[in-house]
């Protein structure tokens, strides 16, 4: 999987390759307004378990469409992240990268 970062930030990404994984924020932009009313949900989207509010599980839907993921990361390519272990969906928007450990 890669990240690619837009040519006005690349300079921020100087070192990056010293890190064995990054967190990475993004965008959930494919959530409907109506998603973003639930509070409470099946883990797993699975009926046979009891409802949770979704701050207490790691469930795409909620009222604010950040997501958070740490990725291992492989290599650098200039303004390319590659990188192991993204759930975030295809062209979702990058809010910030920020160091794993």
């Amino acid at each position: 999987m890669r990240i690619v970062v837009r040519s006005d930030y690349v300079d921020g990404l100087e070192g990056i390759e010293e890190l064995h994984y990054v967190d990475v924020l993004y965008w959930m932009h494919r959530l409907t307004e109506k998603e973003r009313t639930i509070l409470k949900t099946h883990p797993q989207r699975d009926p046979s378990r009891p409802l949770r509010g979704v701050f207490s599980l790691r469930s795409p839907v909620r009222p604010n469409p950040i997501g958070l993921t740490r990725v291992r990361l492989l290599k650098r390519q200039g303004d390319t992240l590659v990188v192991e272990g993204l759930d975030a969906l295809d062209e979702s928007p990058v809010i910030d990268i920020k160091s794993g450990g």
